[in-house]
């Protein structure tokens, strides 16, 4: 283990970082407690096409918030299930940094939020903020955020 705690990678067949960094890092905070720190997450897949994204006519892409939105929370869903030996999924999320390239989305992404996170007094703290551009034309949508995971023996 590193003294920054330990990465996680998902399998290759997964979408991998652009750079050098794991999809989550996990701190020890104690001997039952340990907080996974999951990396800026986007609709990517492992084959490298995005959801939420179709092309016009014209060439432009268009931009789904909805699908981009629920394919993110699963994608991290997905990280925390892996980094927990499927211990733990979205349930787990304390805090999340959500960036939008327009917040004209941000009704559409706070409806997908909301059906993931039903219950206000369950869903983690979240802020959620305009960014000039992300890593691909393709995205609108990035969700970065801390999970705390409790472990039982």
């Amino acid at each position: 283990m590193s003294t920054n705690g330990t990465p996680f990678f998902l399998p290759a067949s997964s979408a991998q970082g652009l750079a050098n960094y794991p999809h989550a890092r996990t701190v020890h905070s104690s001997s039952t407690q340990k907080t996974i720190y999951i990396s800026g997450t986007s609709s990517r897949r492992g084959d490298g096409t995005y959801a939420g994204v179709s092309t016009s006519s014209s060439g432009s892409f268009i931009l789904d918030i909805r699908e981009q939105t629920a394919a993110v929370l699963e994608n991290i869903g997905t990280i925390i299930k892996g980094a927990t030996e499927g211990k733990c999924g979205l349930e787990s999320v304390v805090d999340a940094t959500v960036f939008l390239t327009d917040m004209k989305d941000y009704a559409g992404m706070n409806e997908v939020w909301n059906k993931v996170f039903p219950v206000k007094t369950n869903a983690p703290a979240r802020t959620t903020v305009q960014v000039a551009a992300l890593p691909s034309e393709k995205l609108c949508v990035e969700i970065k955020c801390t999970a705390i995971v409790v472990e039982r023996n």
